[in-house]
């Protein structure tokens, strides 16, 4: 959803690095991957109802993507947008 973002930090030799891939419009989220030593975080579009009623998976459009080498990545850390449904409930 809107505003949800992923920090990526890698090493870069003698320092690091963050990036950041932030779901930045309504209807977007960020998903993250790792595939054959790869680290792969991409923004993505959310389905339309109409694709949901066929059947099988919904997906998005990918709108960009973000691969890094997965022995140089530190810390990945997802932090989701605080949701007002209260589907998140605190114990």
């Amino acid at each position: 959803m809107k505003g949800d973002r992923v920090e990526i930090v890698v090493d870069a030799g003698d320092t690091t690095r963050t990036y950041e891939v932030i779901a930045s419009r309504a209807g977007r989220r960020v998903e993250t991957a790792v595939r054959r030593g790869v680290v792969e975080v991409s923004e993505v579009t959310l389905p339309h109802a109409r694709l949901r009623s066929r059947g099988g998976t919904p997906i998005g459009s990918v709108v960009r993507t973000a691969r890094f080498m997965a022995n140089r990545v530190l810390a990945l850390v997802e932090q989701p947008v605080p949701r007002e449904d209260g589907s998140e409930r605190t114990a």
